[in-house]
């Protein structure tokens, strides 16, 4: 790790601890997370943390741009990594399907596997959860296995529905509400995300794990899941 600081505006620092994405990443982002919040306590009007970066904003009305160089530079020179059972754990169920999982079929040809094998590896992890963005509690995952990451869609859809399951390259999420995206969609959830964000307690955060267990129609309608089919992507 060799953290650099850059200046993002003029009250506003990134801190860079890493430079390509790894689920080992993680543990220090929380820890440089929770460290800083503490460092600057009043001064801190918000912290972003992400892939490998955090994002700082401050009070600079209180506090200069040397100071605050000064509060995050004694925080990284002291900064170990956080517990590794940091983040809360969630098992999120899903049903999947071509019909609400349509590019289900391509993954599978792109790896050589068969569908239900395809199934098998998505939910043979746990994904931290790196960081929230695009739509209110959509939180991007990895990372997954290689041979099943699939490049994004050439031409996004105009409509995916909330609760969808989804991968792209290495990465996997669930729109939290009906979108735009350009994703692979697996599968269909019922845990209603948006609602936890529009709450202003976002279900996942950056530091979480998330396992996906596959579930059946039945037990998908059972949990108030919406059947609706999807068409696949042209």
């Amino acid at each position: 790790m060799r953290p650099r600081i850059e200046t993002a505006a003029m009250d506003s620092l990134m801190v860079r601890l890493f430079d390509t994405i790894d689920e080992k990443n993680m543990p220090w982002i929380l820890a440089a997370d929770r460290a800083l919040r503490e460092a600057f306590g009043q001064w801190l009007i918000d912290l972003v943390p992400s892939y490998t970066t955090l994002l700082l904003h401050y009070d600079c009305l209180s506090l200069t741009h040397a100071e605050a160089l000064q509060h995050i530079g004694r925080v990284l020179d002291r900064l170990e990594p956080a517990a590794a059972e940091h983040g809360t754990y969630h098992e999120i169920p899903v049903w999947y399907d071509p019909s609400v999982g349509p590019e289900l079929a391509r993954v599978a040809e792109r790896a050589g596997l068969a569908v239900d094998e395809v199934i098998r590896r998505h939910c043979a992890r746990d994904y931290y959860v790196f960081a929230l963005g695009f739509a209110p509690g959509y939180g991007f995952m990895g990372l997954v296995e290689e041979a099943l990451a699939t490049p994004r869609l050439n031409t996004p859809r105009r409509r995916v529905p909330a609760g969808s399951v989804a991968i792209a390259e290495r990465q996997t999420a669930i729109y939290p509400l009906q979108s735009p995206g350009g994703w692979n969609i697996l599968g269909r959830t019922a845990v209603p995300l948006f609602e936890h964000a529009r709450r202003g307690e976002p279900l996942l955060l950056p530091g979480d794990r998330v396992c996906f267990m596959a579930i059946s129609r039945d037990e998908f309608e059972r949990q108030g899941g919406d059947t609706t089919p999807l068409e696949s992507a042209s």
